[in-house]
């Protein structure tokens, strides 16, 4: 797999088509490569992608990973924190953004009434 990123222009996104349910994701939770790729088994590569959650949707486990995670909230509501039945949580709407370290758990997630997201995830330049 090709994980490098590429010059790419301003160009319109096609959000028509394309769409996956990233490993281990719900049914219900779709991303959209924009660019680059990662190679989880060699901790190499960065991608930025559009992940995109249908209403009512939620997860039941924390996530963890090897990789840095930026992830801007554009439209929508999302919910961190919520428990394994898709309770509780801390609500977060448009122009919510964080960031998160390598190893660092997050979620469960849910969302109410659907959102779209913009994430940044990349492997550390040197490792220890």
């Amino acid at each position: 797999m090709d994980n490098t990123k590429v010059l790419d222009e301003f160009h319109a996104v096609d959000l028509s088509t394309g769409w996956e349910v990233p490993a281990g994701y719900p049914e219900g939770i779709e991303q959209l490569i924009l660019s680059g790729g990662l190679n989880e088994e060699a901790g190499t590569g960065s991608q930025t992608r559009l992940l995109r959650i249908k209403a009512g949707v939620y997860t039941t486990e924390p996530f963890v990973h090897d990789y840095w995670e930026e992830v801007y909230v554009v439209s929508g509501d999302l919910t961190m924190g919520s428990d394994q039945q898709g309770e509780g949580g801390e609500s977060f709407g448009p122009n919510s953004y964080a960031c998160r370290p390598p190893h660092n758990p997050h979620g469960p997630f849910k969302t109410e009434g659907g959102c779209m997201l913009y994430e940044i995830h990349y492997f550390d330049e040197a490792k220890a």
